[in-house]
């Protein structure tokens, strides 16, 4: 599948882990904020085609996500997770003839409670 950001400054090419059946939210203090719903993609399911230079890297907390961004317009595009370091999260709304409202009820992961996040684990 093909994706960009709303400037069209990245490109990338994303094979899903599983098609939308990982579609997920988030509630920790950053996904709440960004409100985007993600689904899986392996490490080497997410390519980008243009634009590597226009992508910008935000982290925080634990600093094991790696949330990317274009710098130009700011859209989300995807993320290196916390909860499985080995796959992406990568933002529905960039993908090319994908609705978002068409997927439904997406559920939440508990972001808030993260176990990394919790002292002694």
């Amino acid at each position: 599948m093909k994706g960009s950001c709303h400037c069209g400054a990245v490109e990338l090419e994303i094979t899903l882990s599983d098609g939308f059946a990982t579609a997920r939210r988030c509630d920790c203090s950053f996904c709440r904020r960004r409100g985007a719903i993600a689904f899986s993609a392996p490490l080497g399911g997410v390519q980008v085609l243009k634009g590597t230079e226009n992508l910008t890297l935000y982290q925080f907390g634990t600093f094991t996500a790696q949330h990317w961004f274009c710098k130009t317009c700011g859209i989300y595009t995807h993320h290196r997770r916390r909860s499985n370091p080995n796959e992406y999260g990568v933002n529905v709304a960039i993908l090319a003839g994908v609705n978002p409202r068409d997927l439904g009820e997406v559920p939440w992961a508990d972001g808030v409670n993260h176990p990394p996040d919790r002292p002694g684990t």
